[in-house]
């Protein structure tokens, strides 16, 4: 062998990386990529419930609870902005529209009136005059609880891709959508317009005038080749992380007419949009909403076993929150639901119980404690 001394330049690089390997652990073995490895569907997160919602103001919310206190207690809470709430590491929202397609249909909601009927003053509302414009808007409940972040649905969507296209290495953010017709049968009030074929598609058509279909995860591309989406997620045909970070996943949280009226002519969802919260077993099947994890705790640990992803709620109508309560947020991690919504990821100072929704340790996505490989780490997720 050579010495030292006379190896050339092109020798000695050899000589030093077979000495460099050799002095590896003899245990060692190239890392493995965790987005490689953690399907969506091994993950699990926080989101919030009514995610645009601001708060009754004060004049209105006094009126109302002389009519029902009960009720009208369990409306008592708001959200920051939809990207503040991103920011602070919710990965799922919720998101109500009513059909307005001429526009003007909720300019001027009932609820103004009341106030100024009782000798008050309002509060400003849609100063600019957004509420008449036509198309969808994002609100919770028609004259009385009207209030919103982002009073248009294509702003609530514009501030998610806004935030999304500065965050490009996000998680997957979940986007559910309640599709309002509810009719409050009372004279003053406002009737929503029905959810048909058209409007469905209408709404489809909103989300892609913000969103590509390449920063969305699809009905399509969940199905792949399977038959239907209930076999696809029964194998296992969830994407990788590392595939999808930067995306939204959007569902149709609608059962009955609605989501018969999405559903027809689009047999599995094939060409459509949004996901749907189908009856396990339905060719449409894929995301399941069970809001109730006290209930619901061994079924939906079944249907994350099963494959499917599954939304539930930490808590409902304030009523944890003002009991410090966290026994249906522990169930709900149990669960290993994917997606807990809470209307307290930050606390309501005024019920004085500290109560305050997050995952262990804080993080904003951990390892389904149901469901996932040995590979995934916390750390690793985002």
């Amino acid at each position: 062998m050579k010495g030292v001394a006379h190896l050339d330049f092109k020798e000695f690089i050899i000589v030093m990386m077979l000495f460099l390997i050799s002095c590896l652990p003899a245990t060692y073995e190239k890392p493995v990529a965790t987005d490689q490895m953690i399907r969506i569907n091994h993950i699990q997160v926080i989101g919030s419930h009514n995610s645009y919602k601001e708060a009754i103001e004060p004049a209105l919310m006094q009126l109302l609870m002389v009519e029902d206190s009960s009720l009208f207690r369990s409306l008592d809470y708001r959200h920051i902005s939809l990207r503040e709430q991103l920011n602070i590491g919710l990965r799922n929202l919720e998101l109500d529209v009513v059909h307005d397609p001429k526009g003007g249909r909720y300019s001027y909601p009932l609820g103004l009136k009341m106030v100024q009927q009782a000798g008050c003053v309002p509060l400003p509302y849609d100063t600019t005059g957004k509420m008449k414009t036509p198309g969808f808007k994002a609100l919770h409940i028609p004259d009385i609880d009207f209030r919103s972040n982002c009073m248009l649905f294509t702003d609530c969507l514009q501030e998610l891709k806004d935030w999304s296209d500065a965050h490009p290495r996000h998680l997957p953010v979940a986007i559910t959508i309640n599709a309002k017709s509810d009719i409050i049968d009372r004279p003053g009030f406002v009737r929503p317009l029905p959810f048909s074929s058209v409007a469905l598609d209408s709404l489809d058509e909103a989300i892609l005038s913000v969103f590509p279909e390449t920063q969305l995860i699809k009905p399509d591309d969940v199905r792949g080749d399977f038959e239907t989406l209930d076999a696809a997620v029964k194998a296992n045909n969830w994407p990788f992380t590392d595939s999808v970070r930067g995306k939204f996943i959007f569902v149709l949280d609608e059962k009955g007419e609605k989501q018969k009226n999405y559903t027809r002519g689009h047999a599995a969802l094939k060409n459509r949009i949004m996901f749907v919260n189908a009856k396990p077993g339905s060719p449409e099947a894929a995301f399941i909403i069970l809001n109730d994890p006290m209930k619901y705790e061994d079924s939906i640990q079944h249907l994350v076993k099963s494959g499917y992803l599954v939304r539930t709620r930490a808590d409902a109508g304030t009523t944890e929150a003002r009991n410090g309560d966290y026994r249906r947020f522990e169930a709900a991690l149990r669960s290993g639901a994917h997606f807990i919504t809470t209307d307290y990821y930050m606390e309501d100072k005024r019920f004085g119980t500290g109560y305050r929704i997050q995952l262990p340790g804080g993080v904003s996505a951990r390892c389904n404690p149901v469901l996932h490989p040995d590979e995934c780490k916390i750390k690793e997720l985002e």
